[in-house]
């Protein structure tokens, strides 16, 4: 599901295009805000970060280019609106992802809705890209980041932010160190390979923990270790001694 603001001056207007995108395009768009002027806009943009804008390009104030001006590198893509179809070509040069006239043809508003999405996929694509040879080029480094799919792309975190993984059947739950819990659809064998070259080891088949972040380890059939966070987790009797000659070498 993508993220979507409208920006537009006239109530009418937005209520219309808001009503189209929910009855036509729910599936893929939901509206997570609206605007009227060019700074509420702005505003709205910093807050959301959404992931398309649809723009009137006549707004109070200024244009919805003035707004673009604000960004020098937009992480959203823009559909222009217009009521005026000498507005097009201009927007066009703006390397706007597309515009629509108003009254707002739903055909034409899907067609722009599946430009948006291929360039935000490719968007995403060549971040993972770069992530990928960053890592490739310094495997053991702990500030590389790694992808984590999410509903609407990809979140990147550090490998040093985070504390442990938990597998939840065909799911990974990554525990962070600011709190975050974020849900994924890969198993955790999934991460141990991803993480094999930084300081992870698989302590049970359902945990997979960062050296950094072991407090203490309490002896037991398995025994469990505490995080510095002061979650406990099991180890594994079948892994203990693989873990505690691990664990030995500093």
């Amino acid at each position: 599901m993508y993220k979507a603001i409208i920006v537009d001056d006239e109530n009418r207007s937005v209520e219309t295009l808001s009503s189209i995108i929910y009855l036509f395009c729910s599936t893929e768009v939901e509206v997570i805000g609206t605007a009227n002027s060019i700074q509420e806009a702005y505003q709205l943009i910093q807050e959301k970060s959404p992931d398309i804008v649809f723009l009137d390009v006549e707004m109070p104030h200024g244009s919805g280019f003035d707004l673009l001006e604000k960004f020098s590198n937009p992480k959203f893509e823009v559909i222009f609106t217009t009521g005026f179809d000498h507005y097009a070509v201009t927007a066009i040069k703006f390397s706007a992802l597309d515009y629509l006239l108003k009254p707002i043809n739903i055909e034409e508003l899907k067609q722009a809705i599946a430009k948006a999405k291929e360039r935000i996929e490719k968007r995403n694509s060549q971040q993972n890209f770069n992530h990928l040879i960053q890592n490739l080029r310094n495997p053991r480094d702990k500030t590389n980041k790694i992808p984590l799919p999410i509903l609407n792309g990809f979140q990147f975190v550090p490998v040093n932010s985070i504390i442990y993984c938990e597998a939840d059947e065909d799911y990974t739950h990554i525990y962070l160190n600011d709190n975050q819990k974020i849900t994924v659809s890969k198993s955790i064998k999934d991460f141990e390979d991803l993480l094999a070259n930084y300081d992870f080891f698989r302590i049970h088949h359902s945990f997979l923990v960062n050296r950094d972040y072991i407090k203490r380890y309490t002896k037991g059939e398995g025994g469990t270790i505490t995080t510095d966070q002061g979650t406990e987790l099991p180890v594994s009797r079948r892994r203990k001694a693989e873990f505690l000659e691990w664990l030995s070498n500093i």
